[in-house]
């Protein structure tokens, strides 16, 4: 019930769409939609448009490429912070989740730009929070900016990042009170079977602790959430639920397409 709450609430300031204006001083999250997916689509689309001069039936994959490169333009959009920052708020449910105290030690897995890491340490401000994540070109993301943005927002004192694989993570078992992550399990490409990473994150949960793990919870990918659900528990989990993000009231009716946000949710419970 009191998640619930916690959900209404969130779901209504989103509604209210009030944003601030962006600040130099601000820290810097970036968007999932990466901007070279939309230089790739432009490029597309003037492409098939040239040689539609040529080939006739070129200007329907024009028309399609065209049609894409609009759409993913609206979501980078509605992701920002000017287009309502629903990134944000996604990432706040995650917080909302974690049914923890705030004492001790948290983990985030796949820190990206350390929204969620900084999330976790203003949430729960007794809490040391240790962000993990790979980087590399394939994100516009880094350590450097990690580190940055936690000077910004006042946690750095609290907060440490270092380079780790979501599927081998270099801690012992049962090292963390909480364990969080954002939308990175279906990206981890080491392993094909995105179950075992969710087990490997469970693995430096202690005793009790607590975990919220949002993701996109394709069924290709994670299979029925029931069956999942089951296989979590056959792992000694004490508890273990899950919130569909993706009809929780934040996600936009146009966003919910299969292969955007349409199903995203959250594995969360108690060791």
């Amino acid at each position: 019930m009191q998640n619930e709450t916690k959900t209404r609430s969130i779901v209504s300031d989103y509604n209210k769409g009030t944003v601030d204006e962006l600040r130099t001083d601000q820290p810097d999250y970036g968007n999932w939609i990466l901007v070279r997916i939309l230089y790739a689509l432009g490029a597309l689309a003037i492409l098939l448009l040239a040689l539609s001069f040529v080939f006739a039936l070129a200007i329907i994959g024009a028309i399609a490429f065209i049609a894409a490169f609009g759409y993913v333009t609206y979501a980078r959009y509605r992701l920002s912070p000017r287009g309502g920052d629903l990134q944000a708020h996604i990432r706040e449910l995650v917080l909302q989740h974690v049914e923890w105290d705030g004492e001790g030690r948290a983990l985030d897995i796949g820190c990206g730009n350390a929204a969620l890491t900084i999330g976790m340490a203003k949430h729960f401000p007794a809490a040391r929070v240790t962000g993990i994540d790979h980087w590399g070109p394939k994100w516009e993301y880094s350590r450097a900016v990690c580190e940055r943005n936690a000077m910004i927002e006042g946690v750095a004192n609290r907060v440490n990042f270092q380079k780790a694989s979501a599927s081998a993570l270099p801690f012992e078992a049962g090292s963390f009170d909480a364990v969080v992550s954002n939308l990175v399990f279906h990206e981890v490409s080491d392993t094909n079977d995105k179950r075992k990473v969710i087990k490997e994150a469970l693995r430096v949960v202690r005793e009790g602790g607590a975990f919220a793990f949002q993701d996109l919870f394709r069924k290709r990918v994670y299979g029925d959430i029931e069956e999942l659900l089951e296989v979590v528990r056959s792992w000694g989990i004490e508890r273990v639920e899950f919130f569909e993000t993706a009809h929780s009231g934040i996600v936009p009716k146009a966003l919910r397409l299969p292969l955007m946000l349409g199903t995203i949710g959250i594995l969360y419970g108690t060791k």
